[in-house]
């Protein structure tokens, strides 16, 4: 097996005839890839296309059914993510692999393949934190993190290996405009040492911008390859969807109805001391309307999403108000029975139970209510298994969620398709409020394209929308009023034909007032 760091002539990595079967549903089918030394190589395609497990191929993580992965000339075996570093390649996972109830130091520390002790990662995290723009505090327990923060642990964690080969999924799903252009500039930098990226995300404009050359997959198979530079982004989600990739339509003439969902002067202090606290936040949401919240990483998303669904009841019955009744202090099976639904940022262990089937992932995020189409038999209750499946299908196909069963273990999904799935759950009961937190996080353009137009429709059918998002051609895409989250203040709402990037930047750093008399000073110029 070759060592870390031996140079060798041709590609550093290829894969030829790569196949990995479940059963007899081929999730790769004889794969051929090759990247070169100092490349930066996309891997582009559908939730489902098979691009997940072709990466964990080849970091060990799962074994081939056929073929053979070439490492700078030798085959090689790679049984375990263990004998991927010492060959030299690094694993940056859309879905984290941490223990919440260990450090930032102590989860780096675990993945070490030689004893280093904490102070010394505490050390070189932070530096490796300062380098690349992604603020890590080593103490801090991972249970108090924001999904933002989560994932710059895992890309401190697997540069802290000093790879040859990184290998990076949706790396900037979570990041902010500033963040990922500083990860750009890091990534530029090791491909002019001669270091390679296997890059995946679904935002095909830093593909464009970063990658070099760029591999296609459909259904497991490789459909193609390009220059993405010669391309636009629509010629290449064509190439991964097979067909042109749907426009959302804007909101048109949908009429504004009574306030469905009110915040009033809410005001939470942090649960622990690594949450943010939120200071006397007022919102309201109209039903035709879709609010959403723009914002850094860790600056009150999740704190606000927990308070408006009633995760953790608040003390004042009158803070958060749906359909103009008191709800504060009542838990999220009240507010569901008061017709809202409810979409958090967290796929895995939150909106969804991986071990179990996706039917009885329906059954349980179903309210009491909800749940009698669901039940039978009287005094004792019997679940009407034909009702649940039925609705699990009429979910999948109107998502058009990818499966490789009729009813398979969340947690065998896709996170794009199992993200489908979570959503159209909510849409399905054609809620009067919905509040939804990073809608389309790591979900491919065609299925983004899908569930944003289905927010933008269940608003235009007299739905109250709350949208928390971090991207922003998201939020311009879907939104009729915009806010801006920071550190737990939010902004007053601006009508999201009147905002710029600019404008939501200023907000981003507190700077409400600022970015207020820049939108009064255009409104004047405008009447002008």
């Amino acid at each position: 097996m070759p060592e870390k760091g031996q140079t060798a002539s041709g590609p550093l990595l290829a894969v030829r005839n790569l196949t990995k079967l479940f059963g007899s549903f081929a999730a790769c089918n004889a794969i051929d890839l090759q990247i070169e030394p100092g490349e930066i190589h996309a891997l582009l395609g559908e939730n489902g296309a098979g691009k997940s497990t072709l990466v964990k191929m080849l970091f060990g993580v799962l074994a081939p059914s056929a073929g053979e992965i070439m490492w700078q000339g030798a085959n090689v075996r790679i049984a375990s993510p263990s004998d991927a570093r010492r060959l030299g390649i690094g694993m940056v996972f859309q879905h984290f692999s941490l223990f919440e109830a260990l450090t930032v130091a102590e989860n780096i520390a675990l993945s070490m393949d030689r004893a280093v002790s904490l102070a010394r990662v505490a050390e070189e995290a932070s530096r490796l934190s300062r380098i690349y723009g992604l603020p890590l505090d080593p103490k801090a327990h991972v249970a108090d993190l924001s999904v933002g923060e989560r994932q710059r642990i895992e890309i401190v964690r697997a540069l802290l290996q000093n790879p040859q080969l990184i290998i990076l999924d949706e790396p900037t799903s979570v990041l902010t405009p500033q963040e990922a252009d500083r990860l750009f500039e890091t990534l530029q930098k090791l491909r002019s040492e001669g270091r390679s990226v296997l890059y995946i995300s679904h935002r095909l404009e830093e593909v464009q911008r970063i990658c070099d050359r760029a591999t296609v997959l459909r259904h497991g198979k490789v459909t193609g390859a390009c220059d993405p530079r010669a391309e636009t982004p629509a010629s290449l989600a064509r190439m991964m969807v097979g067909s042109d990739v749907a426009v959302v339509t804007p909101e048109g003439t949908s009429t504004r109805g009574d306030v469905q969902l009110e915040a009033r002067h809410l005001t939470v202090a942090a649960r622990t001391p690594f949450a943010v606290s939120l200071k006397d936040i007022c919102l309201k949401v109209r039903a035709g309307e879709v609010l959403a919240i723009a914002g850094v990483a860790g600056n009150g998303q999740s704190e606000l999403f927990d308070a408006l669904s009633g995760e953790y009841p608040l003390a004042d019955d009158d803070a958060i108000q749906i359909r103009q009744r008191p709800v504060g202090t009542r838990n999220i099976n009240a507010r569901r029975l008061m017709g809202a639904g409810f979409v958090p940022e967290e796929r895995h262990g939150h909106a969804a139970v991986s071990a179990l089937s996706l039917s009885d992932n329906l059954v349980l995020a179903r309210s009491q209510s909800d749940r009698r189409a669901f039940l039978g038999g009287g005094a004792l209750k019997i679940i009407r298994h034909g009702a649940v499946k039925a609705a699990t299908k009429r979910i999948a196909e109107a998502m058009d969620v990818r499966k490789s069963g009729e009813d398979p273990p969340a947690g065998s999904l896709s996170g794009g398709n199992l993200q489908k799935f979570i959503v159209g759950r909510e849409l399905d009961r054609q809620p009067a409020v919905l509040v939804v937190n990073q809608p389309t996080w790591g979900v491919d353009a065609g299925a983004a394209s899908r569930i944003r137009q289905a927010l933008v429709d269940l608003a235009k059918a007299g739905s109250a929308v709350l949208v928390i998002s971090q991207d922003l051609d998201e939020i311009f895409e879907v939104a009729t009023e915009i806010a801006v989250i920071s550190d737990g203040r939010l902004s007053d709402p601006y009508p999201a034909r009147e905002l710029s990037r600019e404008k939501i930047g200023l907000l981003m750093g507190g700077m409400h007032g600022q970015a207020q008399g820049q939108a009064e000073g255009e409104g004047a110029a405008h009447a002008h």
